[in-house]
């Protein structure tokens, strides 16, 4: 039995696995539900997300990755053998080739830390592919002519802008605002405001259920139950969609800013490209209500959003994969 080369989306919020052949076999979250006292693995994925805030003192929910990178090297080992074990593609005497996707800019430490965390996990071989690249080639750019397309990946940690042409990276930016901090601010925002408690799957159910970013595009309410920091018991709120526009303006002016300043040092003859094409927008985080709107007006040039933007960088692995030879030839990675 053979076994088969896989390709790894090693997001901050969301670990998606293609299997060449296969397709997208796994797409769960990065989180390891771990006991304290043992150091002994409990739960991984879907199960260790459900623990999320809710564990006794002793079982503890890690997030192992952090902005893009490897916060903890061993938990994020013990995640990766888990989901290598569970989609089962080892073969009887060999080991699968591993692409797993980074941001733009990873230290040559972080991306070694990837690497070593792959291959105990039981790769063969291991390739690191930039995430803006492998994405803009997930959502269908021919990124391999002699044109400009652009390209805004959202992720959980990071959010990668990249110019891409000839089959390579022309400018890119990688900032660390993206999902998680959307979150982050919505939750604060609850605590400054209604001086309400509230936690992390909560402020990321307002996120995907009435959050916008465009003024005035979108008026939905919520309710949402949380601790009263004055009197200390649980207290039920409404909260509207404007609100939360004004909760995640800041964070979004970073997005904003980091595709202008791209756009900046963009090759005028690439430029001219991008004006014709649009921009992509892929990621989870693409997904925020009114972003392409906003991004649109800002920039003035077309922005469309990718077809399952979640699924675009395990898709681009899936299509690299299927040139791994080419580029094992070629020892672009």
């Amino acid at each position: 039995m053979f076994s088969r080369d896989i390709g790894i989306d090693l997001g901050t919020a969301n670990v998606l696995i293609h299997v060449k052949g296969k397709g997208i076999v796994l797409n769960e979250p990065s989180v390891v539900a771990m006991d304290r006292n043992t150091g002994r693995v409990l739960e991984v994925g879907d199960e260790a997300r459900r623990m999320v805030g809710r564990t006794p003192g002793n079982i503890e929910a890690i997030r192992p990755l952090k902005d893009g990178v490897i916060a903890d090297f061993d938990v994020t080992e013990a995640m990766l053998k888990y989901f290598i074990n569970k989609i089962n593609v080892r073969g009887f005497l060999s080991k699968p080739r591993m692409l797993i996707c980074c941001p733009t800019n990873i230290t040559k430490v972080e991306q070694k830390a990837i690497k070593e965390a792959a291959e105990k996990s039981g790769g063969k071989k291991v390739y690191l592919e930039e995430e803006p690249k492998v994405a803009a080639i997930g959502a269908g750019m021919d990124i391999f002519q002699p044109s400009g397309n652009m390209v805004v990946d959202i992720g959980g940690g990071t959010t990668d802008v990249a110019v891409l042409s000839m089959g390579d990276i022309v400018t890119a930016q990688s900032i660390k605002m993206a999902g998680d901090k959307f979150d982050n601010e919505i939750l604060n925002y609850v605590k400054r405001k209604y001086k309400l408690l509230i936690g992390e799957r909560t402020s990321e159910d307002i996120k995907i259920q009435i959050a916008t970013v465009f003024p005035g595009a979108r008026d939905e309410e919520i309710d949402i139950r949380g601790r009263d920091m004055v009197t200390g018991l649980p207290r039920t709120i409404t909260i509207r969609s404007a609100e939360i526009e004004e909760a995640l303006r800041e964070s979004v002016a970073l997005i904003v800013q980091a595709a202008k300043t791209v756009l900046e040092q963009t090759p005028p003859e690439l430029s001219a490209d991008i004006i014709d094409r649009g921009v992509i927008l892929t990621g989870g985080g693409a997904m925020l209500h009114g972003l392409d709107t906003l991004l649109a007006e800002e920039l003035k040039v077309p922005v469309l959003l990718a077809e399952e933007p979640m699924h675009c960088v395990a898709k681009g692995t899936g299509i690299m994969l299927e040139n791994i030879d080419k580029i094992e030839r070629n020892k672009i990675v």
